[in-house]
């Protein structure tokens, strides 16, 4: 009998002292499990890739939100994007000029190199006035400035050649997020999406080979 009471006295302390260890290890299972779900559903979302972004030293200066934002242009065609951008207001007139906002419009995967207003003005005010004036020389300029059918990466800019709407090539070079196009005029700002073109912003009017406008010759000293 004593035996039995020694018996059934082990069984109790040893069940006693299992229920805190199997309380224990249920509730690591437990937290374990709630986690998971929370860790999943907290996964940030995969960045956007970096070809896939606009570069350029003036990129910071475009508004954040309304006319001319990188945001607003991408929900708009590539004439009204231009035509909506305070920057590029002298590019908009020409276009207009010129009627070119259905051919702009009509553009798919595209890529428009935009010069801005101080573009228009380094070249001088007699040669932009000029320029802006004569309508089929303006429409020979702005077609020189668009590739159609072509959306032109980051990634062909280094080593680039282009032939333009106008006729013309173009050729692209630099590295980094440092680009010059036909060598000399920058890219400020490159690589912003609209509905149906890629705009790069330049800081300079593109002149095709034809349509250079003649420089004013030095009188020579007497």
């Amino acid at each position: 009998m004593q035996s039995v009471r020694i018996r059934t006295a082990a069984f109790t302390v040893a069940a006693a002292l299992s229920l805190p260890l199997t309380l224990g290890i249920s509730a690591s299972q437990a937290s374990a499990s709630d986690a998971s779900p929370t860790a999943t559903g907290t996964a940030p979302s995969p960045s956007p890739s970096p070809g896939n972004q606009s570069f350029g030293p003036d990129c910071s200066m475009l508004p954040q939100s309304g006319n001319g934002s990188a945001a607003q242009m991408a929900h708009e065609n590539v004439a009204t994007a231009v035509e909506n951008n305070p920057n590029l207001s002298m590019l908009a007139d020409a276009i207009k000029k010129t009627d070119l906002a259905s051919t702009l419009k009509g553009l798919k995967g595209s890529t428009v190199f935009a010069p801005t207003n101080d573009a228009f003005d380094k070249l001088g005010a007699a040669k932009r006035d000029a320029l802006l004036n004569d309508k089929a020389q303006l429409k020979k300029v702005l077609t020189y400035h668009v590739v159609e059918h072509k959306k032109i990466t980051k990634s062909q800019l280094p080593h680039g050649t282009f032939t333009t709407l106008e006729g013309s090539t173009l050729t692209t070079s630099g590295s980094g997020d440092s680009f010059k196009v036909n060598g000399s005029v920058p890219i400020t700002c490159g690589n912003i999406p609209t509905k149906n073109a890629t705009v790069y912003i330049v800081d300079g009017v593109l002149l095709p080979p034809t349509a250079t406008p003649s420089t004013p010759s030095t009188p020579s000293p007497s």
